[in-house]
């Protein structure tokens, strides 16, 4: 029998602000969509703590003996600059200052979220398709909007008119916006806009002469609107109507608002079971944010290469730092925090390490089945990693006083205990136990921190060309040195 017929998971859902018990529209089956990004620039840390808060979602769902559909789209086409109708598409715009092609820009940054979600142990998803590679669903779906009277063409680019779709649905339903505020709040249209309505929006938009991303369309020479690329598809590999639909806490609207009025005006139907969004990631207390310098890739954790951080950190620390704080919360990093996480990680995974070496006993002191519940309960109250964690370091002290021979366990729960500590902090979480992982990770270090004394002992004698050569060369090898108040420490580049 699976597990989750022994579970009872319980989800927050968005749309009604409460915590609703999980039933998928399929026994056995989940289909869930979690918007991707848009590829025009490096992902930067909040992506990555959005997407692996639903990495975690799948593989807790896949963990319960779930079939899950995973489907986490590419944004290549569509997205304007300031998130609305009118500007420049953040692809265009990059291929522009840079002088590429745009699919050029779409390549090079597809590479590095693949990349980076690598490095962080992301299972891909099942389909992650692209805009570009759906401009026909697309395109059919305006047709079938126009049809309802709903869409209407003015000047080659087609607008959905909110307000008629509001006499009959509610627009503003996830967001808990009114329509009517948000007409009178808004300025009035100059009388330059196609729009009927401030609040309509664009399901396709004429290319201007300059503008490089076009495809022909029964209306113009253009390109689909933002809003359109996750309507198209989410029901074309997850049907009409699905189980799960994830993303950012940011898209709630008006991206995600719009996408339930286009499906409802196709279907007829509410397209979406579950509405899920992640919170936001802080740095030192304040909004990210390039423009202002408060802002770390997520490589640069890796390297250590930022000047908001002592020394670099494995991916897995960095995992196991986002997983201490509920996925709905807003997360602050800093370099303390994220220091006090790598000494409760190595903890963790010494512990692991403890258990392979624990006896068992004709008798168990310990209740481990009990404990293994809550783990369970913890991850069935909305996915809530921090209290699992929780729960795992008192598997930790566990294995502690097993391991002191405080406590006595027998085989059958030494095996449970093996069981549930691995499938959680392995499968459900996804750390690594980079000890386990890496092949010959303490000759290298062994190596590398010979040749660190030995370009310490060049710089006191003030021999600055070897020490300089010791350093260039392990760059080289992609082997990075950084000085700090603390000695020099390395990073595999």
């Amino acid at each position: 029998m699976p597990t989750y017929k022994n579970q009872t998971l319980k989800i927050y859902n968005s749309l009604s602000g409460e915590k609703e018990t999980f039933q998928s529209i399929h026994d056995g089956n989940v289909g869930m969509y979690v918007c991707g990004p848009t590829v025009y620039s490096n992902v930067h840390l909040g992506n990555v703590r959005t997407f692996m808060s639903f990495d975690v979602i799948f593989r807790y769902l896949l963990h319960l003996g779930f079939k899950v559909r995973y489907v986490r789209n590419i944004t290549d086409v569509g997205h304007i600059v300031d998130d609305s109708d009118e500007g420049e598409d953040k692809i265009a715009k990059k291929a522009r200052l840079e002088q590429l092609e745009p699919m050029e820009v779409v390549q090079r940054y597809t590479v590095d979220f693949h990349e980076i979600l690598n490095e962080f142990n992301f299972l891909p998803p099942s389909i992650e398709p692209t805009a570009s590679g759906h401009i026909i669903e697309q395109i059919e779906i305006v047709k079938k909007i126009i049809e309802t009277g709903i869409g209407y063409e003015a000047n080659g680019s087609v607008y959905f008119d909110v307000v008629e779709f509001n006499k009959t649905n509610h627009y503003g339903k996830l967001s808990g916006r009114n329509i009517e505020e948000m007409l009178t709040n808004t300025r009035d249209l100059d009388g330059q806009s196609d729009k009927r309505n401030p609040q309509d929006f664009a399901l396709w938009k004429k290319a201007e002469p300059q503008h490089i991303m076009r495809w022909p369309s029964p209306w113009s020479d253009g390109f689909p609107g933002w809003h359109l690329e996750c309507t198209a598809m989410s029901t074309k590999y997850l049907g009409n109507h699905f189980d799960i639909h994830g993303g950012g806490m940011d898209l709630k609207f008006p991206h995600h608002e719009c996408e339930i009025a286009q499906n409802e005006t196709c279907t007829g139907q509410t397209p979406v079971n579950y509405w899920m969004h992640a919170n936001m990631l802080t740095l030192n207390g304040k909004k990210m944010a390039k423009s202002t310098g408060n802002n770390i890739l997520p490589r640069e954790i890796l390297t250590g290469d930022s000047p908001f951080l002592s020394k670099a950190f494995s991916p897995s620390v960095a995992r196991f730092f986002m997983l201490q704080a509920h996925y709905r919360s807003i997360l602050d990093f800093s370099d303390d925090a994220i220091t006090a996480a790598e000494k409760g990680f190595n903890r963790l995974m010494e512990a692991m390490e403890l258990l392979k070496e624990i006896p068992s006993s004709t008798a168990s002191t310990l209740d481990i089945l009990s404990w293994r519940q809550l783990c369970y309960d913890a991850m069935n109250d909305d996915f809530n990693s921090p209290i699992l964690i929780a729960q795992l370091f008192e598997g930790v002290r566990f294995i502690n006083i097993l391991h002191d021979k405080s406590a006595t366990i027998t085989a059958m729960d030494l095996e449970l205990l093996t069981k549930t500590m691995n499938s959680f902090v392995y499968d459900v979480l996804g750390l690594v136990n980079e000890k386990e992982s890496g092949n010959n990770t303490d000759k290298l270090e062994g190596v590398v921190q010979m040749l660190i004394s030995m370009r310490n002992e060049a710089r006191a004698n003030k021999d600055f060309s070897l020490s300089d050569q010791i350093r260039d060369q392990l760059l080289v090898l992609g082997i990075q040195l950084k000085d700090g108040k603390e000695g020099t420490t390395f990073s595999v580049v």
